[in-house]
This record gives structure tokens, C-alpha cells and sequence, in this order.
């Protein structure tokens, strides 16, 4: 039951709206005040009154029922009681009906949203930058699947550029194909570091470069075969990856696929009057809106990011008829967002309102930053690999007994990694640590997969528990039954404000309050039958509830640990 709604259909404030009203309703820091609490400050310039008058008001008016069994006012505050043992019954209740699919809704059916992310650069290599896109975008996908959306993701691979001419320049003069091959992603950034470092010497490999992404461009034979090669090396380097994140595409649809799609967008900026030259250059000019001119075309006619991205927005709304379009890309290209999206709007493309930046910070470990061309990268799968070992390591001092260690190593390394990037507002930077990632005892996802095996234990010595009444509850209870019951709400409102996190806070909080219960409540030596059997079923929810969040996250739970 969504209580805050219940509350607010049963208030009337004229010129407030229910919902309105809703979005009020908070949950207050101290629970001994009121489960749900209605702040009337802003209600004082409509009534005309303090909000101690109005909070009054509200109470006198208020009918209580058999599950809002308490109403008061305090300070201005409209506090209300739910009746705790009728609120744990229907959370049990719902947790149990809906099983792996509670916290899901059909709010989205009908609807599609396309999600570009991740966006490897063909031949570059997959490093610890592109965690953050990566798991936030298969989060978002995960997320509104579950909410019922139609989700399209979209992997808009760099597979276009001048960096193809140096690979294929450095390839023809340096390359050995076998090495190549066995090397894979690796051998292909050693020879785009060493075109860097040779250049330096011979300025002249950069015009061979850009003579070879020319022949690309030309569709010569050759030069478009050894593209096709490290692209298919790449994408087999990268899908062991992906694998492992439990990350999945509809479409790899990169920046090549639109170089056919470009001219009609550059015409009809033209015949719109948008286009302007500049110092050679065709752009459209922002400064009206606060922003430097977006470069449609180079002064030697060639296209650049805006171009393509915006060719790419044109086919995604001919082909999947989106209802909305997310770019999960660094806040760094804040502005390329805003200018080409104000581009689109000023063609008289209505749906360019539907595109939205989900704007994310940086990871980078504790060593320090990276630089491709110089050739101090960070593998993303080192990351992950070292994050097993390390995970390995930990189950096996804590459980040396434990059978599929391995499997179990796997989850949690793997989980870490991709916790350590979601736990936090996704706009915040992060320094990623592997101590903290694999503390058992942190805000960390091992935490709550120990939390969930722990739950998991409880319930194999307990066996099944018959029917239950609820009994007199403690507090330990009513927080955790509180806990879980707001996850829908959570992952409703993780899909508006694309953000994860909440997901993963909300899981961190519920492990923290099932801890909670397990230490101060008995349960399998639990004096009565009837209290045995209702423990072992929060006990059970609890695990439901755990399983569910992290699988929205791409997160798998050990069984024992």
C-alpha cells in the first residue's frame, strides 16, 4: 500500500493538488512523532494562516481508519500513525504476491526509452573511465524494464576518426598479424601508443594517417578490411567484459553507421538558415542562447561529433519512436549536449526536448590518471580480475570450507566493482579503492550480499514456517518491515532522477536494519511457533527484497559465503 498516497486523497486543501500534496509527505527522523509527517509551511500564503493553525485544522478534519489510526499536530507539523500491525501484514503480504518482480510497475508500457552507453572507442582500451557509463547505463536499462518501459540500448561505438589511419600506418609498418591476434585490444593500443611516440620524431606518419582514414572514408578495400579486423578484435575483447557486468546491447550502431546519415541534416540546417561560416568553418551560431557556436562542418568539410550525434538523435526517433533519448556521458561534455540538442530544437524538431544528458563524474584510482596516447591506462578488466583475487582471498580466510569459492569470489569481486561506481550520486567523482570495495563491514556491497547469505543461512536451519499472526512488535521489526516496504517507491523514483544510487543506499540501509533485527531479536530459538514463523518470513522478505534491488543493479548474491 502506498500509505503517502492513501494520506493525501484523504486530505483537501483547496488549491493544492493531491499530488502536490503527496510529494509534501515525508517520513520525520524521529518515528516517535508520526511514521508520516505533512510540513504546512507552504500552505500559510493560500489559507492565510500560521502553519500551526493549519496543521490544527488538518488534524480536526482528518478521519482516522483502521490503517491511518493516529493524527496530531506539532509545530506546524501534520503527523500521522499508521497501525503497525495491519502496515506489516500488507508488506509481507505484497513482498510475498510479487515475489522477484516486487518493486516492478507497468507505469512505463507503451513508452520507449533508448539509452546510449558505454560507447567504446573501437582499438582503444576498455579502461576503468568507462566504468561509470557502463554500469549506470545497464542499471537505467535493468530500472526501467522493470518499471515497464520499452529500454533500446545503444552501444555508439568510436569507430570513426583519424586514429584509424594511425593504426592502420602503424600496423603496416610495425605489425606482425599473429602477435596481433593473440593480443588482441592490448597489441592494438601498444601500436596507437607507439604511432604517438614515433610521430613525435616523424611528423610526417600524421599526414600518412589522415591519407589512410581518407581510404577509409573512400571505402578503399584494403584499409577497410584492416578497419573490420580491429573492430571484430575489439568487440571480442570487450564482450568478456560486458559478460562479466552482466551488460547487454540492442544495438552497436557507432559513428561509422552515420557517415551516409550526415549530409541531409547539414542540408536541411542550410535550408533552415542556420548554418553560418566562420573562420572557414560551418556553424550554427549560440551566442544568443549563452553558449560558443556549434561546428557542423571543419573548414575542409569535414564532420565532427555534433554532426554525427545529431544524425544519430534523427535515425534513433525515426526507428524507435523514443519517448525519451538518455546519453549517459561524462559531465565533461556538458556543453556538446546542450549545443547540439538547442541545434535540433532551432531545426523545429519537437522531440529534441526528449533528449537528456545524464551527466555522470569521474573514476580514477588511487594511482592517479591515465592518458591512452601515453600508454598509462588502467584495463577495466585488471580492475575486476583483481577485485576476484582479492575477493578470493577474503572467502577464503573467512570460510576456507566453503564449497564454489570461485563462483562466489566472482560475485562479490565483480559486485564491488560495479557498487564502488553506483553507491554515490552519480555526478560525484570517485577515487576507486579496493580496501573500501571489499570491506565487510562498509557501505559496500559485500556488506549486504553477507547480509543476504546470512539471511540465506537462517532460513536453510529454519525450514519451512507454517502461517503466522503478527505478533507484538518490536522496533527492530517495524523498521525493517518500514524499510522494505518503500522499495517500489525507491526504484520509481531511481528511474525519474536516473540515479542507481538510490537503489544501492536503499539496499546498504535495509542490510544495516536486518543486521539489526537478527541481533536483537531471536528467531529460530524463538519462544513461541507463532513468532518463529513470522521472523523466518521477514527473514525471507528481506532476501526477496535484497535479490531484487541488486539484480536492478546487476549485482548476483552468493548463496553462502
Amino acid at each position: 500500500m502506498d500509505y503517502k498516497k492513501l494520506i493525501a486523497e484523504k486530505l483537501q486543501i483547496e488549491g493544492v493538488s493531491q499530488q502536490e500534496l503527496y510529494e509534501l509527505i515525508t517520513v520525520p527522523p524521529n518515528t516517535e512523532m508520526g511514521d508520516y509527517a505533512l510540513p504546512c509551511f507552504k500552505f500559510a500564503k493560500i489559507m492565510r494562516k500560521s502553519p500551526v493553525m493549519i496543521a490544527e485544522a488538518l488534524k480536526n478534519e482528518f478521519v482516522t481508519d483502521e490503517t491511518v489510526c493516529e493524527v496530531s499536530a506539532v509545530n506546524g507539523y501534520l503527523n500521522f500513525k499508521i497501525d503497525k500491525t495491519a502496515f506489516v501484514s500488507r508488506t509481507l503480504e505484497k513482498i510475498f504476491a510479487e515475489g522477484a518482480c516486487y518493486g516492478a510497475s507497468n507505469e512505463g508500457q507503451g513508452k520507449t526509452v533508448c539509452i546510449d552507453y558505454s560507447s567504446i572507442n573501437i582499438a582503444k582500451p576498455f579502461h576503468i573511465g568507462h566504468l561509470s557509463t557502463t554500469v549506470l547505463g545497464g542499471a537505467l536499462y535493468r530500472i526501467l524494464s522493470f518499471l515497464g518501459y520499452r529500454a533500446v540500448g545503444i552501444n555508439h561505438l568510436g569507430d570513426y576518426g583519424t586514429q584509424f589511419g594511425k593504426l592502420i600506418s602503424a600496423y603496416k609498418r610495425w605489425g606482425v598479424k599473429e602477435e596481433i591476434e593473440r593480443g588482441g585490444i592490448r597489441a592494438l593500443n601498444e601500436l596507437y601508443v607507439r604511432f604517438h611516440r614515433e610521430a613525435e620524431e616523424h611528423p610526417e606518419y600524421e599526414d600518412e594517417a589522415r591519407a589512410y582514414f581518407k581510404k577509409i572514408e573512400q571505402g578503399d578495400e584494403e584499409c577497410l578490411k584492416l578497419f573490420h579486423w580491429f573492430k571484430e578484435l575489439t568487440l571480442k575483447d570487450v564482450e568478456k567484459i560486458y559478460e562479466l557486468l552482466d551488460i547487454h546491447f540492442d544495438s552497436y550502431a557507432g559513428e561509422s553507421f552515420y557517415s551516409d546519415k550526415m549530409q541531409p541534416i547539414v542540408d536541411e540546417l542550410r535550408e533552415k538558415g542556420l548554418l553560418v561560416e566562420s573562420r572557414g568553418a560551418q556553424v550554427v551560431d549560440l551566442e544568443e542562447y549563452g553558449m560558443s557556436p556549434c561546428i557542423i562542418l571543419k573548414s575542409d568539410g569535414s564532420s565532427l561529433y555534433a554532426t554525427r550525434d545529431m544524425a544519430a538523435a534523427d535515425y534513433r526517433k525515426k526507428t524507435y519512436d523514443f519517448d525519451k533519448c538518455l546519453y549517459v556521458v561524462a559531465y565533461q561534455q556538458n556543453l556538446h549536449f546542450k549545443q547540439f540538442f538547442k541545434v535540433l530544437e532551432l531545426m523545429g524538431k519537437e522531440w529534441a526536448k526528449d533528449l537528456v544528458h545524464v551527466a555522470y563524474g569521474m573514476v580514477s584510482l588511487e594511482e592517479g590518471t591515465m592518458s591512452t596516447r601515453k600508454g598509462n591506462v588502467v584495463f577495466l578488466e585488471d580492475v575486476i580480475n583483481k577485485c576476484i583475487e582479492k575477493a578470493y582471498t577474503i572467502i577464503d580466510e573467512k570460510n576456507p570450507d566453503l564449497e564454489n569459492k570461485e563462483e562466489a569470489a566472482k560475485k562479490v569481486g565483480v559486485g564491488a566493482v560495479i557498487f564502488g561506481a553506483l553507491y554515490n550520486s552519480k555526478i560525484k567523482d570517485i577515487v576507486f579503492s579496493y580496501d573500501k570495495v571489499l570491506n565487510f563491514d562498509g557501505e559496500t556491497s559485500v556488506y549486504v550480499q553477507y547480509t543476504c547469505a546470512r539471511a540465506n543461512s537462517v532460513l536453510q536451519k529454519g525450514g519451512a514456517f507454517g502461517d503466522y499472526q503478527i505478533p507484538e512488535l518490536c522496533a527492530a521489526e517495524i523498521e525493517l518491515a518500514k524499510a522494505l516496504s518503500v522499495f517500489p517507491n525507491t526504484v520509481k523514483e531511481a528511474a525519474e532522477k536516473y540515479e542507481p544510487s538510490y537503489i544501492a543506499r536503499f539496499a546498504v540501509d535495509v542490510a544495516q536494519k536486518f543486521n539489526k533485527f537478527y541481533f536483537d531479536c531471536k528467531i529460530l530459538s524463538a519462544e513461541e511457533e507463532n513468532v518463529k514463523n513470522f521472523r523466518l518470513a521477514l527473514t525471507q522478505a528481506t532476501k526477496q527484497t535484497l535479490t531484487n534491488a541488486f539484480k536492478l543493479l546487476g549485482i548476483g548474491i552468493p548463496e553462502k559465503m
